[in-house]
């Protein structure tokens, strides 16, 4: 009797270690992280007669500026895609916009030796229709504060070129005329 007993209670005190160690259940489903619905930044590109070319938002991610552009009635073709030091963009050359974003001073182009710009990125290509919806990944920018900022003292463009970037030539990889241009804002 007193075997019994002694295995009783140890299957007693085990029944309880497994309980206590199981997760007490929840009045509620666990939830996936909440995530924003408004973008962190984001621009228009209109073209040198005013017509809005494109929209595009800007999402800070682990990796870079996630881009994602949505463009109607734009020439098919390659086209270069950048961020310009200046957040201007006067009509009709965009040239109120500057250069490539470029806070460390290197070489411009994405194949280059000492490059990019941080505002080099890859080549888009526009089919027939004239409509493009992409996303794009910048991982030599930010939206915080600092250095690589596209929110410095006097903000950043998104430019559309109407050729492609060589991505090698400097300063600009031969990309040919602005062809739009959109002011990065919060």
């Amino acid at each position: 009797m007193t075997r019994l007993a002694l295995i009783s209670a140890m299957v007693s005190l085990a029944a309880t270690c497994i309980s206590a160690q199981a997760p007490a259940p929840s009045a509620s489903p666990a939830r996936p992280p909440q995530t924003a619905t408004e973008p962190a930044a984001k621009a228009t590109l209109k073209d040198a007669q005013g017509r809005t070319l494109g929209d595009a938002t800007l999402r800070e991610s682990p990796a870079g500026v996630l881009v994602k552009l949505d463009l109607q009635n734009v020439p098919p073709g390659p086209h270069a895609f950048h961020v310009h030091t200046v957040g201007k963009c006067d009509a009709p050359d965009f040239m109120t916009a500057g250069g490539h974003f470029n806070p460390a001073t290197t070489k411009h182009g994405l194949l280059a030796t000492g490059g990019p710009h941080a505002g080099d990125m890859p080549n888009l290509f526009v089919p027939a229709d004239g409509k493009l919806s992409i996303e794009v990944l910048d991982p030599n920018v930010t939206l915080a504060a600092g250095a690589r900022s596209v929110f410095d003292a006097d903000g950043s463009a998104l430019m559309l070129h109407a050729a492609a970037d060589d991505y090698t030539s400097d300063p600009a990889g031969n990309a040919g005329a602005r062809l739009a241009c959109g002011v990065i804002t919060r």
